[in-house]
């Protein structure tokens, strides 16, 4: 089984903002991010299934956010736009799925380097991809690559506030078959997504997903453990989250809740004056990196899109705030899922507020997850979605009538626009794009969603020839021709 790899970021609050030659003791910043882990599968937020102490504990002692989002619902674009704080489309090849990041573009943890941070990484931190493409030679965009947590704190220089990337690959596929009702989870007690029948294949796939979770968060446990060990708990910051939804149909790579929404927590230690809250506020995983440049005395760039966390975090207030009503994301190439030869992803972009979801599908006539069969990809057949028991139940009994319309709601295509009431539909599988008694309300968020991505530039609505489906695709597996 595959190692797992978790994320934790270190905010510091405003009271002890510092300048780079202050004497105020500078804050740590762990930051523990899951490989395809989605909103809602922790405790705290719900799920009675999964069990995730570390995360809950996390969420009481700190801030949890019930609607945080990344920017692209895809590794390598979701990292890049953490690791730059700039949404996915601005970053040129970042964009794409197995691509690699210009080493022009400011990262957080480098410019944090250059402020004096021991700067570090364990496991998977940027990618999948090519760095060297991007200009990457001696360094990378996360910090030098250690073997552990520990292997990192013992290279520290005395007395250096630290910043690390605590990755894994947990939950990403492949799974162990039956590994999660073999630990004790009961599939029977999971609930399901609106869009999956109730078969038993599907209930243990899942499962087999939440095991893997379960050991992401146990490496968040020890991570804590090994930092309260130190005696460096107190001034460190941590932040858990995921890069995206979970690796099933219509999850991942999808811009619905469940492939774009995730988990997210932030603690900030006892030296740091922390606070604990609740928020509904839409946040986006772009605001992380102008965070912990503000809490850290660091300029930030004004290229990051995102917007510093430092006032909801250092305020002590629990709901939401009228200036985050909405966030804003989307996708161009997750594989070369359409027929060969072609190149071709599938461009789509979302607006989310408390009451709607509004996608625009850029080009319907490509299919959502991929060709039924002739994929440039060698998966071949619907290779945006990950293979699994899940996919493969949904895709052999696709002719039955009972499965069809599930089927379709993971792999059919899909129309121009699409819109969804959350709280009547929080799977968001009811399209009301064509109900002219939700003509105004789809109007009014398609021309929001334009406009914002006009202020951020992005390509897709700015340009005639936009360039995403022409950056090369850097896998080191070899494609279909034809």
């Amino acid at each position: 089984m595959k190692k797992t790899i978790l994320f934790v970021f270190l905010f510091l609050p405003a009271t002890l903002c510092f300048a780079q030659n202050s004497k105020v003791k500078q804050p740590n910043i762990l930051f523990c991010i899951a490989d395809d882990w989605g909103w809602p599968h922790a405790g705290v937020y719900g799920d009675s299934v999964v069990k995730t102490p570390a995360f809950d504990k996390l969420a009481k002692e700190g801030v949890l956010f019930e609607n945080a989002f990344v920017s692209s619902p895809s590794c390598t674009p979701s990292r890049s736009a953490i690791l730059t704080g700039q949404q996915f489309w601005r970053l040129g090849e970042s964009a794409n799925l197995w691509s690699t990041l210009d080493s022009t573009i400011p990262v957080y943890p480098l410019l944090l380097e250059n402020a004096g941070y021991h700067v570090g990484s364990w496991r998977k931190s940027w990618g999948p991809g090519n760095l060297k493409a991007g200009g990457y030679h001696t360094s990378l965009p996360a910090g030098k690559k250690y073997e552990g947590f520990e292997d990192f704190l013992n290279a520290r220089p005395s007395d250096s506030p630290f910043c690390f990337w605590l990755g894994a690959s947990d939950p990403h596929r492949g799974y162990e078959k039956g590994s999660g009702e073999a630990s004790g989870i009961d599939p029977k007690q999971i609930k399901l997504p609106g869009f999956y029948p109730d078969v038993a294949e599907i209930r243990s796939d899942i499962a087999d997903y939440y095991f893997e979770v379960q050991r992401f968060d146990s490496d968040v446990a020890a991570a804590i453990q090994l930092l309260d060990s130190i005696g460096e708990l107190k001034n460190t910051i941590i932040v858990v989250t995921g890069d995206h939804g979970m690796p099933f149909p219509r999850c991942k790579g999808n811009l619905y809740d469940m492939g774009v929404r995730v988990p997210l927590v932030v603690k900030m230690g006892e030296n740091l004056n922390p606070k604990h809250g609740y928020i509904t506020d839409f946040v986006s995983l772009t605001d992380l990196a102008p965070t912990f440049l503000d809490l850290a005395g660091v300029n930030t760039p004004e290229r990051m899109t995102g917007k510093s966390l430092r006032p909801i975090l250092t305020s002590g207030v629990n709901g939401k705030d009228s200036l985050r009503t909405h966030v804003v994301f989307g996708r161009e190439r997750h594989t070369p899922a359409q027929s060969a030869p072609s190149l071709d992803g599938y461009p789509s972009r979302g607006i989310r507020t408390h009451d709607y979801l509004y996608i625009r599908n850029f080009d319907p006539e490509r299919w959502p997850a991929g060709v039924p069969n002739g994929a440039t990809h060698p998966m071949n057949s619907f290779s945006d979605s990950d293979n699994g028991p899940t996919k493969t139940y949904l895709v052999e009994n696709v002719r039955s009538p009972s499965i069809e319309p599930y089927f379709n709601w993971s792999f059919g295509k899909r129309p121009a626009e699409e819109l969804y009431r959350i709280q009547d539909d929080p799977d968001q599988l009811n399209n009301l794009a064509t109900d002219p008694a939700f003509e105004a309300i789809k109007n009014k968020m398609a021309m929001q969603l334009m406009d914002e991505l006009k202020q951020l530039e992005d390509p897709r609505v700015l340009e005639d020839k936009v360039p995403f489906d022409s950056y090369p695709y850097r896998a080191s597996y070899k494609l279909n021709k034809k």
